[in-house]
């Protein structure tokens, strides 16, 4: 009987390298950023036992919703944050929300604006190159009956042009049950841990794009 053939398996850095994989992540929307985040969490994953692994993807786009985020610039460059009202912790984060079937995501980004903080008085700056995620801890995945592992975001830099008197978190479904203006360095500290690696790419995206400046090194103590 014939010995088995064996082959070795491509290193991360020689797929990165193929035109036909960049071709394949391109055409499902998956950014290299993600490609190696997705394969640290598998990694995670197994060393820790687990079985909710992605497998392609086409798996990361159906195991995480689709949403937006938005980014809401004031003059002084401070990043508006709301604290959650459906969280005990003080858990705050900047508005973001699903997108609905057959909606673009910059509509959903201004409809999201509108039904978290009462309008959508905002100038669009810029849009973050490839769609980010997060995984939800198990327990708030029950939330959306484990059909989602989480999020998979694209997120937009916007400029307000409102005045503080035009922001309600009153709305007709409540997000948010206090917001403040905080200095965009202190994101990371302010948001829930599982969110708070999303936060920092997003803010390493945006500088080095020079979309935002940063006064110094984002935090990223526990909160």
């Amino acid at each position: 009987m014939p010995d088995r053939l064996t082959c070795r398996q491509p290193s991360l850095e020689e797929l990165l390298a193929d035109p036909i994989v960049w071709m394949v992540m391109q055409s499902d929307g998956v950014s290299e950023l993600e490609l190696r985040n997705l394969l640290k969490r598998v990694a995670t994953d197994l060393a820790a036992g687990g079985v909710q692994t992605v497998d392609s993807a086409n798996d990361l786009n159906s195991a995480y919703r689709r949403g937006v985020g938005i980014m809401l610039l004031n003059r002084e460059n401070q990043v508006f944050v709301g604290r959650r009202a459906d969280i005990e912790s003080d858990a705050w984060q900047m508005p973001q929300g699903g997108i609905d079937a057959d909606e673009e995501p910059l509509d959903a980004a201004f409809r999201e604006l509108r039904e978290e903080i009462g309008t959508d008085k905002a100038q669009i700056v810029a849009e973050s190159k490839s769609w980010l995620h997060y995984d939800l801890p198990p327990e708030l995945r029950k939330r959306w009956a484990d059909r989602w592992r989480g999020q998979r975001q694209k997120w937009f830099v916007m400029r307000f042009q409102g005045s503080d008197a035009d922001i309600n978190i009153a709305t007709e479904h409540p997000e948010f049950s206090a917001w403040k203006w905080v200095p965009i360095e202190r994101l990371a500290d302010l948001i829930v841990s599982f969110k708070r690696q999303l936060y920092l790419d997003l803010l390493q995206e945006f500088r080095e794009s020079g979309t935002i400046t940063l006064a110094g090194r984002p935090s990223c103590s526990d909160p």
